[in-house]
């Protein structure tokens, strides 16, 4: 049976996703539902409300602090 080795869980730089991949933003609208989704809330009035906020404060760049 193999054992793992210490250094065996670590990604190879050949398989890591590049940075340029890693963005959320698609070049589409960010909508308030996309926003509250991003929180891993539920979509209901006051999230939805929060997030209309946090769009009109923010503009769409606002979905890149939530999310990696």
């Amino acid at each position: 049976m193999p054992t793992s080795q210490p250094g065996d869980s670590q990604p190879s730089r050949e398989r890591a996703t590049p940075d340029n991949l890693l963005h959320t933003r698609t070049g589409t609208e960010v909508s308030p539902e996309d926003m509250v989704l991003a929180t891993g809330r539920d979509i209901t009035p006051r999230n939805l409300a929060w997030a209309k906020r946090k769009l009109d404060e923010e503009g769409p760049t606002a979905i890149e602090k939530l999310l990696p």
